[in-house]
């Protein structure tokens, strides 16, 4: 199975405060110190929970 979506963290608009992963249904994103980072790509299903949760516009999602 291959991921639905491609996700872009912009790193330098990340507060690390884990909303986006939190939020995530398939646990596709955790957090690595203050940064979120994509954890599993491959379970993306596209929902884009994260991208509208995130306060600081840090996540995008583009779909494939």
């Amino acid at each position: 199975m291959s991921a639905k979506a491609e996700i872009e963290i912009i790193e330098r608009y990340c507060k690390g405060c884990a909303i986006c992963a939190e939020f995530c249904p398939t646990k596709v994103l955790e957090m690595d110190a203050f940064v979120v980072k994509v954890a599993n790509a491959d379970a993306c299903i596209a929902c884009n929970q994260c991208e509208l949760r995130c306060p600081d516009f840090a996540i995008k999602v583009h779909k494939l």
